[in-house]
């Protein structure tokens, strides 16, 4: 449940002491806090809960998920005085930018000082997902033996602990159903972690360790998987051998999403490869399927019997040639999402538009960012005829090196629902490489064609038109991200003036500078974050921008070699004033 960022009282202007100037509930406290127990979604809580003093106090006892979009917005003691039923909380770190290394080591987030409070005031915590969050194996070794009713924990793009940390979970939390390990910066001490759980432990529903790299305990896990026979989800890492995850999909042909491990050539013989076809095809409530590292052509037909029921398939980890990518597509008219390397290049593309008609979510990831030969990766082709054949697309990640403005009218045209529309031209400053004309029309054309568009990042050669169409058009805008694009403040001041609700702005190496930042001081406190890196920002912008708004937390990373400009800045809202725990790099203005 997500939190109210600013953990606003009901009418937030009105005295809670003067019960005379609210609104009371209609309802008696039993029946409104037995309705508002059945509503889950985020928004709706928030809005129940500065209804009046009655909904406001019958939210709070009721509340039992917690969603905290960023770990400095409120402090583990605020939280607790509001909610006193915390059972699972998702919480946030360190900017996005930090996924691109723009945020140093060290910067905080540090999960210990919420640790020590929830085990103070929610011992009955069950559930803990974190994402960019600093995580220590001691405070993997603390939350395993706190809460003894723990059952689920996720870490997304986390760092500081290792296969200890893990290891300390398994060994303690005996009800656990969920260990999702996504994307860490992680050390992998050993692959023994596996045989720390106990062997009469049976309740795990979900295990992913595909990120981690070291060799596992191959026994150990077929024994635990044969154990867990409510087990839905499970992603291995690439050292699991085709062999190897045959014996583990005859133990679990229960399994719902499945992430393989390696797909080497000459691992298998004629019957191996029968039975790994034979236990594909008794996996009949298979989803969704990922992993495939060094995936061989041979092997890939042995998916088929499982590809009609798939509705998502994650083949970024691996770089497959368009041809067995075209014909695994065949067999897999229910997909909704897809996510792929650029190697698949239009052709691919070409038979995602003939084969996947329901497809809602394309990422198309890089296999070589760095890689500049023209002849490599997607075009504007291959994504034209992804919107032809696929109607119902939505939601769109795409990484290439040429588009032209013509290219993406077509493509919002034929797909008029984007809710998020993210174009990557990865050399800066890329116009349309047919006309040299910028691209201020092409995402023109997505705001204006686009109306439920929710999250945007543009790039390539902008200027101010660009963000005038933003600002004009993007009325349900949430999250824009802005790289190498603009030509003034202007641009940005139109984008703050006319998106009311926007949350989360991000901006790097553009030339917007302290007008651009100033111009949005009454907006800052109604969004998430702003992030601003390499722009035109100067030290004394920030500082007006800290006094003039002083409910807002104004971080700045401060490079060395300058002493006049922000290099990055970081503005969020709080109510727990600036926090106590910055680096030395980090001014607080």
């Amino acid at each position: 449940m997500e939190m109210n960022p600013s953990l606003k009282k009901p009418r937030e202007s009105v005295d809670l002491s003067n019960s005379s100037e609210l609104t009371q509930s209609a309802f008696p406290d039993e029946v409104l806090e037995k309705v508002l127990s059945l509503v889950q979604s985020h928004k709706d809580r928030n809005s129940a809960s500065l209804v009046c003093k009655d909904w406001y106090n019958a939210e709070r006892w009721t509340r039992t998920k917690l969603f905290i979009g960023n770990c400095y917005s409120v402090t583990p003691e605020i939280v607790a005085r509001r909610f006193p039923k915390i059972k699972s909380v998702t919480l946030k770190g360190k900017p996005r930018f930090s996924d691109f290394n723009l945020v140093p080591e060290n910067w905080g987030a540090d999960i210990q000082a919420w640790l020590d409070v929830f085990a103070k005031v929610y011992p009955f915590l069950e559930e803990l997902r974190l994402k960019r969050m600093a995580v220590s194996d001691e405070s993997l070794e603390f939350l395993a033996k706190s809460f003894l009713g723990f059952k689920a924990l996720s870490l997304l793009s986390c760092d500081g602990f290792s296969t200890d940390g893990i290891s300390s979970v398994a060994a303690h939390c005996k009800n656990l159903t969920e260990l999702d390990i996504q994307e860490n910066g992680m050390d992998d001490i050993c692959g023994s972690w596996l045989s720390c759980f106990p062997d009469d432990f049976t309740s795990l529903e979900v295990l992913n360790f595909a990120c981690m790299n070291t060799e596992i305990s191959k026994d150990a896990l077929e024994r635990l998987v044969g154990r867990c026979k409510s087990l839905r989800v499970l992603k291995v890492n690439k050292n699991v051998t085709l062999p190897q995850l045959q014996r583990l999909l005859v133990r679990a042909p229960q399994l719902m999403e499945l992430g393989t491990g390696c797909f080497l050539p000459d691992q298998l013989t004629s019957r191996q490869y029968a039975e790994l076809e034979s236990a594909f095809s008794n996996c009949k409530h298979l989803h969704s399927l990922s992993g495939f590292w060094e995936a061989n052509r041979r092997y890939l037909p042995s998916l088929y019997a499982a590809c009609a029921r798939l509705t998502f398939l994650n083949l970024s980890y691996e770089a497959i040639r368009s041809g067995e990518f075209s014909k695994l597509l065949a067999h897999c008219p229910n997909l909704r999402r897809l996510w792929v390397l650029d190697t698949v290049k239009d052709k691919g593309l070409e038979a995602v538009g003939t084969s996947c008609p329901l497809l809602e979510e394309l990422r198309v990831f890089p296999a070589d960012p760095f890689e500049e030969d023209m002849d490599h990766g997607v075009t504007e082709s291959g994504f034209v005829a992804v919107s032809a054949g696929c109607p119902k697309l939505q939601y769109v990640l795409y990484f290439c090196r040429q588009m032209t403005n013509a290219a993406v009218a077509t493509i919002v045209r034929n797909c008029p629902n984007f809710t998020h529309f993210r174009l990557c031209i990865m050399n800066p400053g890329q116009p349309d490489y047919l006309t040299n004309e910028p691209m201020d029309e092409a995402f023109g054309a997505v705001v204006k064609t686009c109306k439920k568009l929710q999250r945007l990042s543009v790039s390539g050669l902008l200027t101010d038109l660009t963000f005038e169409y933003i600002g004009k058009y993007a009325k349900n805008l949430e999250t824009l991200s802005v790289a190498f694009a603009g030509s003034s403040d202007w641009g940005m001041q139109c984008v703050l003036d006319g998106c009311s609700k926007l949350r989360k702005l991000e901006i790097r190496d553009s030339p917007f500078g302290n007008a651009a930042l100033l111009s949005g001081m009454g907006k800052y406190e109604s969004m998430r974050c702003l992030w601003m890196s390499a722009c035109r920002v100067t030290m004394n912008g920030c500082r007006i921008l800290a006094q003039e708004r002083p409910r807002l937390n104004v971080e700045v990373i401060k490079d060395e070699h300058s002493d006049d400009y922000a290099d990055k800045l970081y503005v969020y809202r709080s109510v727990a004033g600036p926090r106590k725990d910055a680096p030395p790099f980090v001014v607080t203005l």
